[in-house]
């Protein structure tokens, strides 16, 4: 059975956790209240949970469905076009440890540079033009560890890093 979800304040934390089991399932609906929410009845007898996107107040539940919504739908198969694509995002399940796996935690995604190799003046950093495969992984690794540093430590904390990790840290000054 799908199940039919409320869109409140007050439910579990909407994460990347969350948005894999909704993929997996065979689909589910959502409610959205508006301002004062829904009726009370409504969650204790109709709805099979309610679940959160964050920390903060909505005038309605229409942006936090759409949340939902990209979240589990970029994971479900066909989807994207390149579904590989999703596995070294920031919150995704990865066994490289790039972006972490769900036993270990996660780190932040890597930065995203395109072509061309100098826009404006500025350049792509010089491991990504190098040609060396094992020297940009091992940068994508460090930058990632880098971000989550300076702006989720938290998710750091969290992390059982692994030695590499460790190492990478401390090779680039971390």
């Amino acid at each position: 059975m799908r199940p039919l979800l409320l869109l409140t304040a007050s439910g579990s934390r909407f994460d990347q956790g969350m948005a894999r089991e909704l993929a997996s399932g065979d689909g589910f609906s959502l409610i959205c209240g508006r301002f004062e929410g829904v009726d009370q009845r409504v969650a204790d007898h109709l709805c099979d949970g309610e679940i959160s996107v964050g920390d903060y107040v909505l005038a309605g539940g229409e942006s936090a469905a759409l949340i939902v919504i990209e979240a589990v739908a970029r994971l479900v198969p066909g989807v994207m076009g390149n579904h590989e694509s999703a596995k070294e995002e920031s919150f995704s399940a990865s066994s490289d440890g790039v972006t972490g796996d769900a036993q270990r935690g996660t780190v932040l995604e890597y930065p995203q540079y395109t072509r061309p190799a100098e826009f404006r003046g500025w350049s792509v950093p010089e491991v990504l033009i190098s040609g060396d495969h094992s020297r940009v992984e091992r940068w994508r690794q460090a930058q990632s560890l880098r971000l989550t540093l300076d702006r989720r430590p938290d998710l750091l904390e969290a992390a059982d890093l692994t030695p590499e990790e460790r190492v990478l840290l401390a090779e680039f000054g971390l």
